[in-house]
C-alpha cells in the first residue's frame, strides 16, 4: 500500500478536444500542505474535483487513504473536506444556521459541533449575520468552516485566498498553519498568488496546460531558486579565512574571478561589509542575486514550451 493520504496515477479529463488533464500524477503524504500552481485553464480545479469526486476521470485511478476501488473511494472522501470554486452556503440564512443545515446533512451527531468550528475559524462572533453579509475574508472562511464540519483528514481548497484583502490572507494562512499543525490535517490547495503560497505550502506542484510538470518538496525548492551574495573585496583569501572564524555558519564558494559567493547568506549585507572593514580590507563591490517562485514557475513553463 502506498503511504500517499492523496495519490493520482496517470488521471486524464477531456471536454471534447480539450484535455483539461494529462496523466497528472500527483504524491500528498500525511500533514503536508501541498500547493497546487498554475495559470488559469492549467488544470488546477479540474483536478481538485477529480479529488473531491465531483468529476470522475477518464483514465487513470484516484487513490485517497489508499483506496482506488469507487465504493471504498466514497468511504475514503468521509475523511475529505472540500471548497472547490467557491464556497456554498444560503446567502439569506445566518452563518450559525447555515452550519446546522451542513451538520445534519452530513450526519454529524452534536450541535455543539458547528459552535466549536466557527469558534476555531473565527466566525463566532458572527454566527447570527446572514451570509450574504459577510466580507469576502468572512464568506471564505466560511466555506473552510463548512469544509471542516466532519472532523476531516483532508482538506481541499480551491483559490482559498482568492479576493482577500492583504489582512485577510495573513490571517487565513494562519487559521490553515493551525488546522495542519495542531490537527495533523493535510491540506491540499491552489493559488495564483504565488507568494503567499511560497509562506504556506511544503511541498509543490506545478501545472501547465494539463500536465503536472513536477513536484517539488519546500527545503529542494528553497535550494533551487537561490538567494546568493557576490562580494568583491580587495583581500579574498584574507576575507574568506574571517568568514570562516567570524561566520563559520555561512556557506561561501571563492569564485574564479576572486569574489566570494555567499550562498543563503544568514545575516544582512551591513554584517559582512563591518567584518571586512573592521579587519582593514576594502568591499569593491557587493550584489544580491535571488531568484522567487514566480522565476521558478515561468522558468519551468518556458522549459516545457521548448521540451
Amino acid at each position: 500500500m502506498s503511504g500517499y493520504v492523496i495519490e493520482t496515477r496517470k488521471i486524464t479529463k477531456k471536454y471534447g478536444s480539450l484535455t483539461a488533464l494529462d496523466q497528472v500524477s500527483i504524491h500528498v503524504g500525511r500533514g503536508e500542505i501541498y500547493g497546487l500552481i498554475g495559470d488559469n485553464g492549467a488544470g488546477k480545479t479540474t483536478l481538485l474535483k477529480a479529488l473531491a469526486g465531483l468529476i470522475w476521470p477518464d483514465h487513470g485511478d484516484v487513490v485517497i487513504l489508499g483506496r482506488h476501488e469507487e465504493k471504498a473511494l466514497g468511504q475514503s472522501r468521509r475523511q475529505m473536506g472540500a471548497m472547490v470554486e467557491h464556497a456554498g452556503y444560503f446567502p439569506k440564512l445566518s452563518v450559525e444556521k447555515n452550519m446546522e443545515y451542513f451538520r445534519i446533512l452530513k450526519g454529524i451527531p452534536g450541535k455543539n459541533r458547528s459552535e466549536d468550528i466557527l469558534r476555531l475559524t473565527g466566525l463566532w462572533d458572527r454566527r447570527k449575520s446572514k451570509c450574504g453579509d459577510l466580507s469576502m475574508g468572512m464568506k471564505q472562511r466560511l466555506g473552510l468552516a463548512i469544509a471542516m464540519i466532519g472532523e476531516p483528514q483532508i482538506l481541499i481548497l480551491d483559490e482559498p485566498i482568492n479576493g482577500l484583502d492583504p489582512s485577510g490572507i495573513i490571517e487565513f494562512r494562519q487559521l490553515l498553519h493551525r488546522l495542519n499543525e495542531e490537527k495533523n490535517i493535510t491540506i491540499l490547495l491552489s493559488s495564483h498568488i504565488l507568494s503567499e503560497l511560497e509562506q504556506t505550502a511544503t511541498i509543490f506542484g506545478f501545472l501547465n496546460k494539463g500536465k503536472l510538470m513536477e513536484e517539488i518538496p519546500i527545503q529542494t525548492l528553497r535550494e533551487k531558486c537561490f538567494d546568493d551574495l557576490i562580494i568583491t573585496v580587495t583581500d579574498p583569501q584574507t576575507y574568506a579565512a574571517l568568514l570562516d572564524r567570524h561566520c563559520s555558519h555561512e556557506h561561501y564558494t571563492i569564485m574564479p574571478d576572486h569574489t566570494i559567493r555567499l550562498a543563503h547568506p544568514t545575516q544582512g549585507a551591513e554584517v559582512y561589509s563591518k567584518l571586512a572593514a573592521d579587519h582593514g580590507i576594502l568591499i569593491t563591490g557587493m550584489e544580491r542575486h535571488q531568484q522567487s517562485l514566480e522565476n521558478y514557475y515561468m522558468q519551468l513553463k518556458e522549459d516545457a514550451c521548448h521540451a
